[in-house]
């Protein structure tokens, strides 16, 4: 997939989920999010453009584990 898709295909998915989260219908804003997430999933198993893949890897590793979350929040349920 040519670099200049791969970029048309983001700012569509982009699009798609601007548009889904400023709608007020509920079932028209979560197909419209469900679709940008269809085209991004398109252009990351299409397209394996490098840069979207360290991206990920980025985040992935900056997200807190469930263990740090746990430390810090006291165990979740308690009763």
């Amino acid at each position: 997939m040519p670099w200049w898709s791969v970029l048309l295909f983001l700012a569509l998915s982009l699009l798609l989920w601007m548009r889904g989260r400023s709608d007020r219908d509920d079932v028209i804003g979560l197909f419209t999010k469900f679709l940008a997430v269809l085209v991004l999933v398109v252009v990351v198993v299409a397209g394996q453009p490098l840069l979207l893949e360290l991206a990920l890897l980025a985040l992935a590793l900056w997200l807190p584990s469930a263990l740090h979350c746990e430390r810090q929040g006291g165990g979740g349920l308690e009763s």
